[in-house]
C-alpha cells in the first residue's frame, strides 16, 4: 500500500508539473487573441510600493508568447540603471510552444553595458537586457524584475496595450504609496478598451485589462500612446538628485527645477571664456550672439545619446563639457546657455518629447515627462529654438523632431507650458524646375534642380553622405526611371535662408517606349506620387498626416524631333479637405512643351470615415502623375 501510494504521489507531483509549464502553451491562447496579433501578451503584471518621498519600489512580471519574427519588440526584458536605481533581481525563462523549458537566464547572464555608447563619462548609466536569438517560433518567455529607486519623481506610466499587432490577455497595474505624498493619476483613452479601475482607495490603486485583440496599424494609424489606453502617475511630493521636491503647477516645478537642478552647473574656465568674449567681439544684437555661440559648439562639440531621465536629470557641469567636447543632450544644451549667459543673451532649458512622431507634454498634469532637451531663446514675441546634439543643423532649425509640440520652458521664474515652431504647410516646400529631352530612340536626358524648406529642407543630410548613399537615395527616389544614370550631383546648403538645393544631371535609355510608329512616355519624370494606398474595409482607426507640404514643378519637355504629338495629357484640378493638386501642359511651340504641377497635402487628424476619400484623392493623384504622351512618327 505504501508502493502504490508512492506511486500516486508521483504521478500527481508529475502531473501538477507538466500543468504548470502547459498554462503557457501556444495551444491554450484563444483564436481570437492570435488573429492579427505577431505576439500575445499572457501576463503583464507591475507592482509599485511608494514607501516614502525617498523609496521606490517596482516588480513587474512579464510573459509573452511570441508568435513570429515581427513579435520580438514585445519581449521587453530591459531595463536601464543608475546610482540612483538599483535592479534587486531579474531573470528570464524561454519555452517551448508546448511551456516546455529551453533556456533559464539569471542576472549573470544578461546582457549589462554602458548605456553611454562606450564613454566613461556616462559609465554608471546602465541597461541590461536579455540577449535571446531565437531558433524557432512560437516560444515564450516569463521575465521577472525588481527594481529600487530613490528616484520617485519618475512613476512608470502603464499602457495596458504598447504595440501595435499585440494582444493582450492579462494586463494588471497594483500601486500603494502613502496619501501624504500626494499621489495622483490621469487615465487617457479607456472608453473603447475593456480597462477596469478595481481599487480606488486611500493609498491604494489597481488596474485590470483582459481579453484585449491585437490591434492593426492602419495606414497612418496615429501613435500607439494617443489612441491607447494609459495611465499617468505622480506626486506632488517626491525626491530626485538627492533633491527633495514638493509642488504643485508647472510654475513651482519650473522653478524647482531651475533652483536645485540646473543651479550650479554653469561655470567655464576662464580660458573659455577669453575665446568667447574674442568670438563675439563688438556684435551687440543678442540673435547674432546666439549663432556665434551655437557655430561654436557644433564646431567644438558631439552628442552623445543619453535620454533625459537615463543618467540623471542633473546636467553635466558646463566646464566638464568644455574639457571633454561631448555630452548629451542635457548637457550640450546647458553648455550653451553657460555659454550665452556669458555673453548677455537670455535662454531656457527646455524639456519635451523628441521623436518624428509629435508627442505632448500633457500640460494638464503636473509630472517628470519627456525625453529630451533644446535651448529657448526669446526673441520679442517669438522664439528661436536651439538643437544643441546637431552637428550641422541650421540655427534655429527643428523640423520633424521637436517640431509643434507642447514642452516645459524652465525659467528661474517658474516653469512654463510653450508651443514650439510649427511649420506650416506651404512652408514645407520643394520647387523643382529644369528640363528633359528625349531623342529619336526614346534616351532620356536631364538637368535639375530641387529647392527644398521647411520640413522638407531635412534631406540637407545628403551633402555629407557617401557617394554610394547618395545613389541610392536618388535610385529610390526617381525609381520610376528605368535605367536611371545619375551623371551629376551637387549641393548647396544655404543654412541662413535654410534652402537646400540639389543640382542633378541625369541619364536614362530607353525612357520613353518605341512601338511601331509611337513613342509614349511618362511626362512627369521627377515628382511622381507612387503606388496606391490600401483599401480598408471597416477601418477603425483615425488617421493621422502629422506634416503637410507644398510641391511645385515646372519642367521643360523637348519631344525628338521627327515626331508629331498626338495625345496629350488633360490638365487636371482636384480640391477636397485633404489638400489640393493641379497639372498643366502648355504648348511652347516647335516641340517644346512646359509641364506645370502643384501638389498641397494638410496636416490634420481625420476620422476613420474620412479614410476613404482620402485613399480616392492620393489614388487620382497618383494616376494622374502616370499620364502619358504619346508621339506619332512624321510620315
Amino acid at each position: 500500500m505504501k508502493y502504490h501510494l508512492c506511486v500516486l504521489l508521483f504521478i500527481l507531483s508529475a502531473f501538477s508539473s507538466f500543468a504548470q509549464k502547459l498554462e503557457y502553451a501556444t495551444l491554450l491562447i484563444p483564436d481570437s487573441l492570435k488573429q492579427n496579433a505577431n505576439a500575445v501578451v499572457r501576463l503583464d503584471q507591475t507592482d509599485i510600493l511608494i514607501s516614502s518621498q525617498r523609496d521606490i519600489s517596482i516588480s513587474h512580471k512579464r510573459i509573452v508568447t511570441v508568435l513570429n519574427e515581427q513579435g520580438i519588440n514585445a519581449i521587453g526584458a530591459v531595463e536601464y540603471y543608475d546610482k540612483k536605481t538599483t535592479i534587486k533581481s531579474i531573470e528570464a525563462t524561454v519555452l517551448d510552444a508546448f511551456g516546455n523549458e529551453i533556456k533559464k537566464s539569471r542576472k549573470k547572464d544578461f546582457k549589462d553595458e554602458n548605456a553611454g555608447q562606450g564613454n566613461t563619462l556616462f559609465s554608471d548609466s546602465r541597461i541590461i537586457y536579455l540577449d535571446f536569438t531565437p531558433t524557432q517560433y512560437p516560444f515564450t518567455i516569463v521575465y521577472e524584475c525588481q527594481i529600487n529607486s530613490s528616484n520617485t519623481a519618475f512613476i512608470p506610466q502603464w499602457y495596458p496595450i504598447s504595440h501595435y499587432f499585440v494582444s493582450v490577455e492579462k494586463s494588471i497595474l497594483n500601486v500603494k504609496f502613502s496619501d501624504q505624498l500626494g499621489f495622483k493619476k490621469k487615465e487617457f483613452n479607456f472608453s473603447k478598451f475593456p480597462v477596469e479601475k478595481t481599487i480606488d482607495s486611500s493609498g491604494s490603486l489597481s488596474y485590470m485589462a483582459v481579453n484585449i485583440v491585437a490591434q492593426k496599424q492602419e495606414y497612418g494609424s496615429p501613435e500607439y500612446f494617443n489612441i491607447f489606453p494609459k495611465v499617468m502617475m505622480g506626486l506632488a511630493l517626491f525626491h530626485l538628485e538627492n533633491v527633495d521636491g514638493n509642488v504643485k503647477n508647472w510654475k513651482e516645478f519650473g522653478q524647482w527645477f531651475s533652483d536645485q537642478i540646473l543651479s550650479g552647473t554653469s561655470e567655464l574656465p576662464e580660458e573659455t571664456k577669453a575665446k568667447i568674449f574674442a568670438l563675439v567681439g563688438n556684435e551687440h544684437d543678442p540673435i547674432q550672439k546666439a549663432k556665434i555661440i551655437y557655430n561654436y559648439v557644433q564646431q567644438k562639440s558631439r552628442y552623445v545619446s543619453i535620454q533625459v531621465g537615463i543618467g540623471g536629470l542633473k546636467p553635466m557641469p558646463a566646464k566638464d563639457v568644455d574639457r571633454l567636447g561631448y555630452g548629451d543632450c542635457k548637457a550640450l544644451t546647458n553648455y550653451t546657455k553657460a555659454l550665452l549667459d556669458l555673453v548677455g543673451v537670455t535662454s531656457y532649458y527646455t524639456i519635451l518629447y523628441g521623436s518624428a512622431n509629435k508627442r505632448d507634454i500633457q500640460s494638464d498634469f503636473v509630472s517628470m515627462q519627456g525625453n529630451h532637451v533644446l535651448l529657448t531663446i526669446p526673441d520679442g514675441n517669438s522664439y528661436f529654438w536651439l538643437e544643441c546634439t546637431s552637428p550641422d543643423g541650421p540655427f534655429g532649425y527643428q523640423a520633424n523632431f521637436t517640431d509643434d509640440r507642447q514642452a516645459l520652458m524652465v525659467t528661474p521664474e517658474g516653469g512654463e507650458i510653450i508651443r514650439t515652431k510649427n511649420y506650416q504647410d506651404k512652408d514645407n516646400t520643394q520647387i523643382t524646375t529644369g528640363g528633359y529631352s528625349l531623342n529619336e530612340n526614346g534616351d532620356f536626358s536631364a538637368q535639375i534642380a530641387l529647392v527644398s524648406k521647411g520640413s522638407q529642407y531635412s534631406k540637407y543630410y545628403l551633402e555629407n553622405s557617401p557617394p554610394t548613399d547618395k545613389e541610392s537615395y536618388y535610385k529610390a527616389y526617381l525609381n520610376n526611371i528605368n535605367n536611371l544614370k545619375i551623371e551629376k550631383v551637387t549641393f548647396v546648403n544655404d543654412k541662413v535662408t535654410v534652402n537646400f538645393i540639389e543640382n542633378l544631371t541625369l541619364s536614362a535609355i530607353k525612357y520613353a517606349a518605341i512601338s511601331a510608329e509611337k513613342m509614349i512616355f511618362v511626362v512627369n519624370a521627377f515628382n511622381q506620387t507612387k503606388g496606391n494606398i490600401k483599401r480598408i474595409r471597416n477601418r477603425r482607426l483615425p488617421f493621422e498626416i502629422q506634416r503637410g507640404y507644398f510641391d511645385h514643378d515646372e519642367i521643360a519637355v523637348a519631344l525628338p524631333p521627327g515626331y508629331k504629338v498626338e495625345v496629350v495629357p488633360k490638365n487636371c484640378e482636384l480640391t477636397c479637405k485633404f489638400g489640393e493638386y493641379k497639372t498643366e501642359m502648355v504648348d511652347m511651340g516647335n516641340t517644346n512643351w512646359i509641364y506645370k504641377r502643384t501638389l498641397l497635402i494638410k496636416k490634420g487628424y481625420y476620422e476613420n470615415t474620412d479614410y476613404e476619400d482620402y485613399r480616392i484623392f492620393i489614388d487620382q493623384i497618383s494616376r494622374n502623375d502616370n499620364a502619358k504622351m504619346i508621339l506619332t512618327r512624321k510620315l
